[in-house]
């Protein structure tokens, strides 16, 4: 069962996201850090940087795990240092997110530029050797990687799942509910693995979001940026390395191997926005699909003719709790 400091550690990651964000929603229109929502017929102006409320309602929820732990309880052992690892590199990811969101939304960021800072996010759980090198792999069993994984297998996990996140975007709740049902499902197998304090990372950032998602549902009053995807992506690759639990973090990526292979068609220019016809409904804009965004608006107008923004949302984030439970189907059987 949960105990009292991890259901209180939550409480505070949903408590601080939830006070946090409508203050930052204020600030950021007065500093003009503003986006426009695309699939709105009146094209409202809407808050940006909508990450820094979540990542601050997640590290205010591990400091205070922490000092918990050490104050209240006495507990100096333990997994100490993998936690502040991975507090470094959530706001490593931060910051290069704020970079981009700002320097991007102006003049713009090329994808090796963005890979490239990505690599600094993996520096503090690579110089700390965490993880297990020795991996299980389908087929072929378990192989010691040593070396490799610290060197490679980390930076690669975190540099590709911070940039895949990134990609199945721009629509109102989509990033965050991503996040949601991702890290629950991690976060859940880390618990049934033994894994406790990786468990907390996962759902505490899922508690954040789950406040943040409250203002960022359609219709939107903020949108997450690069900011809130490369923190939460960041996240998901180092609770799938200190948890042990690589193979269900790969398989829950499903969704974004497809995006990835379809922005690949369009030579990565392409995006995943829809267009807007005369009543105000979502079409696809491309003769072509380049985006599971651009398919789930098709496979709606199978049922209903008019096609809205949260219909899209719920559509693709229907998807991921399938493919969820596939993850939790193979992690039980």
């Amino acid at each position: 069962m949960p105990t009292l400091l991890t259901i209180s550690t939550l409480l505070v990651s949903f408590l601080v996201t939830l006070i946090v964000t409508p203050y930052w929603i204020r600030r950021s229109k007065k500093a003009g850090l503003i986006g426009k929502d695309k699939h709105k017929a009146d094209d409202p102006p809407i808050a940006e940087v909508g990450g820094l409320p979540v990542v601050c309602g997640f590290i205010f929820a591990i400091f205070y795990y922490i000092a918990t732990r050490v104050f209240i309880y006495g507990k100096t052992d333990g997994p100490l240092m993998l936690v502040l690892a991975t507090l470094l590199s959530v706001l490593i990811a931060t910051i290069i997110g704020i970079v981009d969101d700002i320097l991007g939304w102006k003049i713009g960021l090329r994808i090796r530029y963005k890979i490239a800072l990505t690599l600094f996010i993996a520096l503090p759980i690579a110089v700390i050797n965490a993880g297990h090198s020795m991996m299980n792999f389908p087929v072929i069993g378990h192989v010691e990687l040593g070396l490799l994984y610290p060197l490679v297998i980390i930076p690669l996990g975190i540099v590709g799942s911070s940039n895949a996140f990134n990609m199945l975007a721009g629509y109102n709740g989509l990033e965050a509910g991503q996040g949601i049902i991702i890290l629950s499902t991690l976060g859940i197998i880390s618990y049934l693995t033994g894994s406790g304090f990786v468990a907390v990372l996962a759902l505490s950032m899922v508690f954040s979001l789950l406040a943040f998602i409250f203002y960022n549902r359609y219709p939107a009053r903020i949108f997450p940026g690069d900011t809130l995807t490369y923190a939460v992506g960041a996240l998901i690759a180092i609770v799938a390395i200190l948890g042990n639990i690589e193979m269900f973090a790969i398989i829950l990526f499903i969704p974004y191997y497809i995006e990835f292979i379809l922005k690949m068609r369009g030579g990565m220019r392409k995006e995943s926005f829809a267009r807007l016809n005369k009543k105000g409904s979502l079409e696809r804009p491309y003769s072509k699909y380049y985006g599971l965004e651009h398919i789930a608006i098709d496979v709606i107008k199978l049922v209903k003719k008019d096609v809205h923004e949260i219909d899209v949302v719920y559509l693709l984030l229907f998807f991921q709790l399938l493919v969820a439970g596939i993850t939790f189907a193979y992690f039980m059987f």
